[in-house]
């Protein structure tokens, strides 16, 4: 009886402290969250004298979110962000998908070939090929400051994570007898693939929309050296208006970022139940 209380005694310790561990990580990730918050409603002054302050002490300031909206000229930045962000997770989603579908189920040298290849390209940083790209795209094509250009590089760098992520789901998940058993009833490879196929990658589906679309949307370095004229911006350079040579208005920039993590945060309040199921469904093979 003594040996299991001490069991049950240490197995209490144990977990306490790593609940109290957890706890203090989840305060060390969110504390930057809260105060862009409190901050964000309030004056520069206020944040100045005390911003870890909930309130102010000229109490709660909703000018700093018009203010910023006028000045990041929100509607136009919103608006591209929204379309880049949109197409480029549609269409990153379609072709992986796809991709990922043919390799699995042939068995070509070129396939293998090709997989490994992608596999391969992942482990490359950008900054490595981030001059090229704009000497290149810039300096020999000229098709730069454009919105089109840009929505393909996003898709070109990130189709390698997402074919990854669709490869393990189909080779796992989805057995290849009720794609058999489709044919048999009369429908066609391309039906099969959207009707028996597609449907059951859902999580995974949420997953790559998820991780990929924030990625587009906070993504501040590729669109800064493709997309040169302001009324191409999009919110993460938009943000850059508020930063001064010799000051800068923080009330201001904490509205403007809350402005700009509020969708994004939205599309993951949706989706996220679907993020871990998505992200082990190709983990074990069942």
């Amino acid at each position: 009886m003594d040996e299991n209380k001490k069991a049950a005694q240490k197995k209490k310790v144990t977990h306490f402290i790593t609940m109290a561990v957890l706890v203090i990580l989840f305060l060390a990730f969110i504390f930057p969250f809260i105060m862009v918050i409190i901050n964000a409603f309030k004056t520069k002054g206020d944040i100045t004298a005390d911003p870890l302050a909930l309130i102010g002490s000229h109490g709660f300031i909703l000018t700093n979110f018009t203010d910023a909206m006028k000045k990041m000229n929100f509607a136009t930045s919103f608006t591209n962000s929204l379309m880049i962000t949109t197409i480029s997770t549609i269409f990153t989603i379609l072709l992986s998908a796809m991709t990922a579908f043919v390799i699995v189920r042939n068995k070509w040298k070129a396939c293998g070939l090709l997989f490994s290849l992608m596999i391969a390209s992942m482990v490359i940083p950008f900054q490595v090929l981030m001059i090229p790209l704009v000497s290149l795209y810039g300096g020999i094509f000229g098709v730069l400051n454009s919105r089109i250009t840009l929505i393909l590089m996003h898709i070109g760098f990130s189709l390698s994570m997402a074919t990854f992520m669709f490869h393990g789901a189909i080779h796992t998940s989805i057995p290849l007898e009720l794609e058999e058993a489709a044919l048999i009833d009369g429908c066609t490879r391309w039906q099969t693939y959207w009707k028996i196929v597609f449907p059951l990658l859902k999580p995974t589906i949420a997953t790559v929309a998820i991780i990929d679309a924030m990625a587009f949307w906070n993504d501040y370095l590729l669109p800064s050296l493709v997309l040169g004229r302001k009324e191409l911006y999009t919110l993460p350079i938009a943000t850059q208006a508020f930063y001064g040579t010799y000051s800068t208005d923080l009330g201001l920039v904490m509205a403007a970022l809350l402005l700009a993590m509020l969708p994004i945060l939205v599309l993951y309040l949706f989706l996220q139940r679907y993020i871990v199921e998505g992200v082990t469904s190709g983990a074990v093979k069942g």
